[in-house]
């Protein structure tokens, strides 16, 4: 172990059944450095995260910390040896107050009595430090999800931490929010504090880290510094080839209207909200967190009510009261979390496809399994989901393959119009390139996507045209020609 090192991982080896996950991975991580870990899902980052958190016990190999083998038997455990985690899943309890999710575990005294007081200023300094204009006493269930990461931050640092591993923390944060957790990063670093960064978006890597970590495929591949690597290597060092097109953008001839908003309003939430889908078209909306763009398609497709406009569905006005009067009428929707709105994460590969079209797999009141897992194998072979089988639980597929099921449940319900929301937020980049892939193949086929998306490369590599949206109303819509990073952002603010 260098004399540097906080961290060394030495030939850490984790084996579930019928898969080993971590095969013989060795790195240091040097202290007070922000130490970057990235790789396709799947690569075993996130089997490490639970070793070094405590919540995996039973592996090969040894890690130290500050020279000394680690032993953990619980997270509280790692906690209590200064390692902290920003899981990419929110933990926090959505009834209680931000300072006590703050202090959950760890509460100040006065002598008998819990000190609230001082509990309070300590969260609210917190708060501040992270540029975040929140009411430290607060309930948690009323914050948006970028406010709900920051107190996520602020309960993990507020432990004596010296290591602290961030797993996608960025995955739901405005760019200025983006700019004011850096900020807390580096000076937490300044601090003496070490940061293992976790994130599938190359900017941030090469912007905050010093050291880069590869894994793939279970296997450590190699660690190199920052400065002098570029992008094309390091992807191909995650994925193990040359990513020669990253936006395999399909060039399609646009066809006639098929789907038009007209003046679409929500009471407090967003109006006048109006754009046309042509088919064959990929139509973007960009805006930052707040905007009102999700807002808008779950209003549009019967999931919460319009209060004024009108949607024409190839020219004939049509109202989509339920959502599965949008199903009939040819609409799918691909939420922004897939984990928990997309999919049934314990029903297998087949159960999770066939869900929105059972009459196609009934025969009278009787599921026909037989022809479930006809159907699943025919999607599985079509979109090249990875996945030992159709009776595979969903929960076990990386996170790219359980963007191809949610995708594949929806073409099998005949659906020609995809909203795609967020479509490849906490998937890498190997399997982003298959994303888009497919979704070029489908605008070719005929269908038509509207994809809400946070990542302006996405925008500019993938759509034909962008509307942006700014406090829920619409502020503009640039063409493929017009629209560059300037143009969207100088919209956006």
């Amino acid at each position: 172990m260098s004399e540097n090192a906080i961290l060394s991982v030495r030939g850490v080896t984790k084996t579930f059944p019928g898969v080993k996950a971590l095969d013989e991975v060795s790195f240091e991580v040097n202290r007070g450095t922000i130490h970057a870990l990235v790789g396709e899902n799947g690569a075993g980052k996130s089997t490490l995260i639970k070793i070094l958190a405590g919540i995996y016990r039973d592996y090969q190999g040894e890690v130290l910390l500050d020279g000394k083998r680690l032993t953990l038997r619980s997270p509280a455990d790692a906690q209590a040896h200064g390692i902290s985690v920003v899981h990419q899943e929110l933990k926090l309890c959505e009834t209680l107050s931000i300072t006590e999710n703050i202090f959950l575990g760890n509460l100040l005294y006065k002598g008998p009595l819990v000190d609230w007081g001082a509990m309070n200023r300590k969260a609210a300094a917190m708060l501040a430090e992270l540029g975040m204009n929140l009411k430290e006493t607060r309930l948690v269930d009323t914050l948006s999800v970028a406010q709900k990461q920051a107190v996520e931050i602020c309960k993990a640092v507020n432990h004596d931490c010296k290591l602290l591993i961030m797993d996608e923390p960025s995955a739901t944060l405005t760019d200025k929010e983006l700019k004011m957790m850096f900020a807390v990063m580096r000076r937490l670093v300044e601090r003496g504090v070490t940061i293992i960064y976790i994130s599938h978006r190359m900017e941030e890597i090469f912007d905050l880290a010093s050291e880069i970590t590869v894994l793939r495929d279970g296997r450590f591949v190699k660690t190199l510094p920052t400065a002098g690597c570029t992008r094309e290597e390091l992807i191909r060092l995650m994925v193990g080839r040359p990513l020669e097109n990253e936006y395999p953008k399909a060039q399609v001839a646009l066809g006639p209207p098929v789907l038009e908003a007209r003046g679409l309003c929500q009471k407090g939430v967003f109006e006048d909200i109006s754009f046309t889908l042509h088919r064959g078209e990929i139509l973007g909306f960009s805006g930052l967190v707040g905007a009102g763009r999700t807002e808008v398609m779950l209003a549009m497709v019967g999931l919460t009510r319009l209060s004024g406009g009108e949607v024409l569905r190839e020219g004939r006005p049509v109202r989509y009261k339920r959502f599965r009067r949008a199903i009939r009428g040819g609409l799918g929707l691909i939420p922004e979390d897939r984990k928990r709105q997309g999919l049934v994460q314990i029903d297998t590969v087949s159960e999770n496809i066939c869900m929105s079209s059972l009459k196609k797999v009934m025969r009278g009141f009787l599921l026909n399994q037989r022809l479930e897992r006809q159907y699943a194998q025919k999607y599985i072979k079509a979109l090249s989901i990875a996945t030992p089988g159709p009776a595979t639980e969903v929960q076990y597929l990386s996170g790219g393959n359980q963007q191809k099921v949610v995708i594949a449940k929806w073409l099998m319900a005949d659906s020609d119009i995809l909203i795609m929301d967020e479509p490849t937020r906490g998937i890498d980049v190997g399997a982003k390139s298959e994303i888009y892939r497919l979704m070029g193949e489908l605008v070719a086929q005929g269908k038509s996507i509207l994809m809400i998306s946070s990542e302006m490369p996405e925008l500019l590599g993938m759509c034909d045209n962008v509307v942006v949206m700014y406090e829920g109303r619409k502020v503009g819509q640039l063409s493929r020609a017009e629209a560059s990073q300037e143009a969207i952002m100088a919209l956006c603010v």
